[in-house]
C-alpha cells in the first residue's frame, strides 16, 4: 500500500491519497481531511488505508502489509526513530499503530515523491475537485 498526504497550505484543505496493490489488482481512494497540516494528512491518509484494506480484505489473507510513504518523518517516527512531539500526531501514531496489531507482519518504507505517484495523484485529485478545479460547470 502506498499512501500520501497533503494540504494546500500548513495548515490548510487536506487530502489522503491511497493506492492498493493485491491480488493482482490495483485500488485508488482519495479522502478529504478538512483543514490539517502536512503530517496531519501523511498521518491521516495512513489510517485511511489501513481502515480501508481492513474493509476489503480478511486479515488472515495477509501475510504482510508493507506501507510506502514518501514522509520521512512518518515513517522513522512509526518505526521508532524519532520521538513523536505533537500531540495530535502522538494520537494518530497511537491509532496507526493499534490498527497494524491486527496484521501478522507490518513493514513501514520511505520512499521518493517520485515513485509514490499514485497515492499523490489521488491527493491532488480530491483537493482539485474540492476547489472547483477540473470540473465542469453549466451555464444557462
Amino acid at each position: 500500500m502506498h499512501t500520501d498526504g497533503g494540504s494546500r497550505g500548513n495548515p490548510g484543505p487536506a487530502g489522503a491519497g491511497v493506492h492498493i496493490e493485491a491480488n493482482g489488482k490495483e485500488y485508488l481512494f482519495g479522502y478529504f481531511l478538512g483543514e490539517r497540516t502536512n503530517n496531519q494528512a501523511e498521518y491521516l491518509a495512513l489510517i485511511c488505508g489501513i481502515q480501508t484494506i481492513l474493509k476489503l480484505f480478511n486479515t488472515d489473507d495477509i501475510d504482510e502489509l508493507q506501507v510506502i510513504m514518501d514522509s520521512e518523518v512518518v515513517v522513522k517516527q512509526l518505526n521508532g526513530e524519532y520521538q513523536v512531539k505533537e500531540p495530535i500526531l502522538k494520537q494518530y501514531n497511537g491509532q496507526v499503530l493499534r490498527l497494524v496489531k491486527k496484521f501478522p507482519m507490518v513493514k513501514f518504507t520511505h520512499t521518493l515523491r517520485e515513485k509514490n505517484k499514485h497515492a499523490d495523484f489521488a491527493v491532488n485529485q480530491v483537493l482539485d475537485i474540492q476547489h472547483g478545479i477540473g470540473q465542469s460547470s453549466k451555464t444557462n
